[in-house]
């Protein structure tokens, strides 16, 4: 217990260290940047007040593995840079920091602004900045950046120009047509959709691998993808062939499942960085069409066959807003939006319908309440233009016989606490596939305000004469509802959490901690999950033969204030910050749990051979016994495994697939951040690996 007790401490010095290293970076990133810009509207003094502000209130998020932006470098200034001062500050005083928007000060959020202008090249000036300054552009003050420097001599190939368009043209030979009715009974050796079936079950039918040879699986093929961003992808499967993407380019690529070979590949750019939860991890396959979301939220769709563009559409007119979630349901293209939070009317979360023969708009729902519509006065006094947040960006799953869409929002991105539920944020909701019209919706977790959303899978299951929807969020809380009304029905903590001090029984709310509705500045507030969550993205799975749901876990905790800034491990976890746990849907009682100290980062994914999958940070790909939990056999790949494998099978044979990335948000970044010099892992190596038994001699 001693020697854990010390790796905790290791490795919230490590959490400290690091966020220390980040706020000394923006001072790095001013110093190398050419000078001779005009002075900037603050003071020398103002500035260094503001990163004592910044490392107290901001750094948290901002620099030691949030969902945010940077606010050095090209991430901030690819946002801000045609912005003003003036604007800056208003978003600052309004909306920061996440936990208690609008706490700061003028004076603290006067100084935040120079720190953050100074950390990016800007030069003080005579006069500190007050709110009544005039506005300036900020692009004025920043300097252009030094081609030499740090890295004089470098050549970086991600600035390269780069080919697009259909960098390889080929032809897919045999390829059916994706029916509705293939969706509504999935092909067993087919990965048709992100979640294999519409009800979310990540389960296959499959069971030519199984407990007993499961051990003998080997490397069948491996295929590089480009690196760069965050690569957290579902490949796809139909007819012998698998569909890839890759986030930092846009590139789309049909591969031969059976042995790697690329049949096409189609370049459709552009290529970004620094992007805030801009990953395609659904794709989807209908008609003939295969249908990508692209990290600058043009929603393409390609000839599967081929990969030639059939349409497109911006998405959105704003550029930091991304596609999130996307599905197929009773032949509609339904796809949310997210990180959809500038202080516009017109930037706004929702989830609309689409033809997918050309894209036009069928029906759409709007996830913030304005004024005058129901729920628009749960938002309180707020402008409608103030309103954020209730981001759509997890694939939602279909209830054909009820005709209804289940979908998950993120928290709301603005507004104090206690103003109101801030509708429809951080809730499941119930659409009318036909009409778009909401049916129903629960939140579990209003107002919000530690970056603990329940946007994630809603999984579907038939329990006796029960429709139930089972669902978990960042609070790694089970929560099981009727799916036909809404109806809260039953909960189960999956992980130590200690910012709900009681949940209703009878309607499923759950009660704050007083800390942290209302956050008193300088006092310590430690909370249990981190924002990495105890269950976030890697999606759980459905055993229908034993009627289980596995879940990857995370077992992390953060102080977000107070003297001991920094991630540490659960109470109760012995240092073990990845955990998957098993629970009987019918009363969710818990049937097994495995622990390890690296945390998972893919779904679980299980078959009808009785066998799961899972892989984790540091580096390993495991089965497991879906009775037990018992590890039946483990690999090595070349750096994290992250996204959601899949299984199929090519004439007759079983093949499983992972993939790997290493960027991320909060989930690999905080036990990056703990791991310290404990463990490493390259940071290269975006691929996808394929599994089979031996072939019969």
């Amino acid at each position: 217990m001693i020697k854990n007790r010390k790796t905790s401490m290791r490795a919230i010095a490590a959490a400290v260290t690091l966020a220390a290293v980040g706020a000394a970076a923006l001072w790095t990133w001013a110093a190398v940047a050419q000078t001779g810009a005009a002075p900037g509207p603050f003071t020398d003094a103002q500035a260094q007040a503001g990163k004592s502000v910044y490392d107290g209130k901001c750094a948290i998020c901002h620099d030691a593995g949030g969902e945010t932006i940077k606010l050095v470098g090209p991430a901030f200034t690819g946002r801000w840079n045609t912005r003003g001062t003036k604007d800056l500050y208003a978003r600052i005083k309004t909306t920061m920091p996440f936990s208690n928007p609008g706490s700061l000060s003028d004076a603290e959020t006067a100084q935040v602004v120079a720190y953050i202008l100074k950390s990016n090249g800007a030069t003080a000036g005579a006069a500190d900045f007050t709110p009544s300054t005039a506005p300036v552009v900020i692009s004025t003050l920043l300097p252009t950046r030094r081609t030499g420097g740090l890295y004089a001599g470098y050549t970086s190939l991600s600035g390269a120009p780069q080919p697009t368009g259909l960098t390889f043209p080929g032809t897919v030979e045999k390829y059916t047509p994706v029916t509705e009715e293939m969706l509504l009974h999935a092909p067993a050796q087919d990965w048709l959709m992100h979640y294999q079936n519409y009800a979310g079950w990540s389960h296959s039918p499959l069971k030519q691998i199984n407990a007993q040879n499961v051990q003998s699986l080997q490397l069948r093929w491996v295929w590089s993808l480009d690196d760069g961003e965050r690569q957290q992808i579902t490949p796809l499967v139909h007819d012998g062939v698998m569909f890839v993407s890759t986030a930092v380019n846009n590139k789309v690529q049909a591969l031969n499942a059976a042995t790697g070979d690329l049949i096409w590949e189609n370049s459709l750019g552009p290529r970004l960085e620094n992007q805030v939860n801009a990953t395609a991890r659904a794709m989807v396959l209908y008609g003939n069409q295969l249908f990508y979301p692209a990290s600058d939220a043009t929603l393409y769709a390609l000839d599967a066959r081929t990969g030639k563009i059939n349409w497109k559409f911006k998405h959105t007119d704003f550029g930091n807003d991304k596609i999130g979630g996307l599905m197929i349901a009773d032949g509609k293209l339904i796809v949310g939006r997210g990180v959809c939070d500038e202080a516009s009317l017109e930037d706004r979360c929702f989830i609309a319908a689409y033809d997918p023969k050309d894209g036009h708009q069928l029906w759409k729902f709007s996830t913030v309440a304005y004024s005058g519509e129901p729920g628009g006065d749960s938002w309180g006094n707020m402008s409608n233009g103030q309103r954020a947040g209730a981001d759509a960006w997890i694939a939602g799953t279909y209830d054909p016989k009820l005709r209804l869409t289940y979908w998950g929002t993120g928290q709301a991105k603005s507004g104090k606490n206690g103003i109101g539920d801030k509708l429809f944020s951080n809730a499941t909701i119930a659409l009318d596939v036909d009409t778009g019209k909401l049916k129903w919706y629960h939140q579990t977790a209003p107002d919000e305000g530690l970056d603990l959303d329940e946007v994630y899978e809603k999984i579907l299951v038939d329990s006796g004469s029960q429709k139930l929807l089972l669902t978990a969020g960042k609070k790694g809380i089970l929560w099981k509802l009727d799916r036909t009304n809404g109806k809260f029905l039953d909960y189960k903590p999956m992980v130590f959490q200690n910012v709900f001090t009681s949940i209703d029984r009878q309607t499923g709310r759950g009660t704050y901690r007083p800390d942290v509705v209302h956050p008193e500045s300088g006092n310590s507030r430690p909370s249990c999950p981190a924002q990495s969550g105890g269950h976030n993205w890697p999606a759980a799975s459905y055993v229908p033969e034993e009627d289980l749901i596995i879940f990857p876990l995370d077992q992390i905790c953060v102080t977000s204030q107070g003297d001991m800034i920094g991630n540490f491990e659960s109470p109760a976890s012995d240092g073990n910050m990845g955990r998957v746990s098993a629970y009987r849907v019918k009363d969710l009682k818990p049937i097994w749990t495995f622990q390890q100290r690296a945390p998972f980062l893919t779904s679980t994914m299980t078959t009808a051979g009785g066998i799961g999958f899972v892989g984790d940070w540091d580096r390993t790909f495991r089965a497991f016994d879906v009775k037990t939990g018992k590890t039946l056999w483990t690999t090595r790949l070349g750096t994290t495994a992250q996204g959601f494998p899949t299984t199929f099978s090519v004439n007759g044979e079983q093949f499983v697939a992972v993939p790997t990335g290493y960027n991320g948000g909060s989930p690999q970044l905080r036990p990056s951040s703990m791991f310290a010099f404990e463990r490493n892992r390259p940071l290269v190596g975006h691929a996808v690996y394929v599994f089979a038994l031996p072939k019969a001699k």
